[in-house]
């Protein structure tokens, strides 16, 4: 009885997830879905405390109530600028539990390896399966442990350096130890001897050694990818955790977490994929750790930034009949949003057309922009994705760009040897007057220099983009 209450309350969160994926693809939806994905967990958890192996209610009840508490906390607290870095801490977390999940599984399985066949009949729970599966293949076991604990430390690791890159606690730069790729392949043709050492021995010291080879390889690839491609980074840590559970799954026999795990590990690499799509990156070379590179030193840019107020500004966009407006990473880090949304709201009061323009990439995050936007109550069908509006820059009379500066950046186009050669690109110089709203003249995150800022029918309108665009609402009625 107890199985087949959990098997179908699995069912049922399986289901609940994939609508919960499939409600995340469109702006009105997400808020729908996500209800899917909270009501499916919920299930999952209540389903498995209750299932085959249940038992040490007052523990788990106090771990989850430990976690529900630090996760409330965490996310009353964190901004929207934050949730690239806390997407990246929350792949850490999975990737951690699927080492020690691992671990775990390796010392049970030796315990219940040691006992004679009247003991294992005793067992329950964890052990009681590994004593179950041991009768088909103990090697079997062996690789779910060893390839959970080698995914969830990549992972681990891997996402513990995407954060502190988005979070600016490590340089964006790409860096890679004397050696570069080399290091990387030694560390897994490593970790394969270990393998083979590991289901020939099942000792320890090869898991502890792969392990350490798995988290070597999980930092030294991070840090060689440069800041341009994070947000690329971070939907492939995603797919990593996906997989890391799904690992889990194997190891505990749980058919929910390996579903689950393959949802998220294949959701996860197929954004990376179409990211670096739109981002002309191979998808082979990011996940290995940004192979490939310029072959020489960028093109110098020539010119002067001239700045600009906010009564030219006004004066332009009153006489201006189309505007594109472009947010970036600034715009969230301002807490901009509600401005450009009454911004927008006075000028198409004004018969304006008003646009948004959003990069795949803009934000640092897949879909940050839209998600500011959206939480600013600007319209779902003035939000349009760069193929969509690329085409009409020409034929624009105002861009506005807001805190953005790889994805309008021309030298994407116009410099072969740029870090971002080739990647496409918001094309907003083409349109007739560009302001860009920048705290100042720096590089920004990927430290890129921008011709764009240099052009003469772009202005700079200096300073934080939400104090800006408020004395701007002042000049516009």
């Amino acid at each position: 009885m107890e199985f087949g209450f959990t098997t179908a309350a699995y069912v049922v969160s399986a289901v609940l997830f994939i609508l919960s994926l499939g409600g995340l693809s469109g702006q009105e939806s997400a808020k729908r879905a996500v209800w899917y994905g909270i009501v499916g967990m919920a299930i999952a958890v209540v389903a498995t405390l209750i299932g085959p192996g249940s038992g040490l209610w007052l523990l788990s009840l106090i771990l989850i109530a430990g976690g529900g508490a630090i996760g409330y906390m965490l996310a009353s607290r964190v901004e929207m600028t934050q949730m690239p870095e806390l997407v990246a801490g929350m792949h850490a977390l999975v990737g951690l539990a699927a080492v020690f999940v691992g671990f775990i599984a390796h010392v049970e399985l030796g315990r219940v390896l040691a006992m004679d066949a009247a003991e294992k009949q005793a067992l329950e729970g964890f052990a009681a399966l590994l004593a179950k599966k041991e009768a088909v293949e103990v090697n079997i076991l062996r690789v779910e442990a060893a390839l959970g604990i080698w995914i969830g430390a990549v992972t681990f690791t891997g996402s513990v350096i995407a954060y502190g890159k988005l979070s600016g606690r490590v340089g964006s730069a790409a860096t890679k130890l004397p050696g570069g790729h080399l290091l990387n392949a030694g560390a897994a043709i490593l970790s394969l001897i270990c393998l083979i050492w590991y289901l020939g021995s099942g000792a320890f010291l090869p898991l502890l050694i792969l392990t350490i080879a798995a988290l070597f390889i999980g930092y030294h690839l991070i840090m060689g990818i440069g800041g341009a491609d994070m947000p690329v980074v971070v939907s492939m840590l995603n797919s990593y955790s996906g997989w890391a559970a799904a690992a889990i799954g194997f190891s505990l026999g749980n058919d929910l977490l390996i579903v689950v795990g393959a949802l998220v590990g294949s959701s996860g690499a197929i954004l990376s994929y179409i990211m670096c799509k739109a981002m002309n990156r191979s998808f082979v070379s990011v996940i290995l750790g940004g192979f490939g590179g310029t072959s020489g030193p960028a093109m110098a840019v020539e010119g002067e930034q001239i700045a600009i107020d906010a009564d030219g500004v006004a004066t332009a966009l009153d006489e201006a009949d189309s505007v594109i407006i472009v947010p970036g990473y600034g715009m969230a880090v301002a807490q901009a949003q509600q401005s450009v949304s009454e911004l927008t709201k006075r000028l198409r009061g004004k018969g304006k057309n008003v646009r948004f323009a959003i990069h795949p990439v803009a934000g640092r995050l897949p879909g940050h922009m839209n998600v500011l936007l959206a939480e600013a109550k600007v319209p779902y069908d003035i939000v349009m994705e760069m193929d969509e509006i690329n085409d009409d820059f020409p034929d624009t009379d105002v861009v506005i760009v807001i805190g953005s500066n790889d994805i309008v950046n021309p030298a994407a186009q116009d410099d072969p040897n740029s870090p971002i050669a080739g990647m496409p690109v918001l094309e907003v110089w083409k349109a007739k007057q560009v302001f860009v709203s920048k705290r100042g003249q720096g590089t920004g995150y990927s430290g890129i220099e921008n011709p764009l800022f240099f052009k003469e029918n772009t202005r700079m309108f200096y300073g934080d983009a939400k104090k800006s665009l408020d004395e701007l609402l002042t000049r516009i009625n």
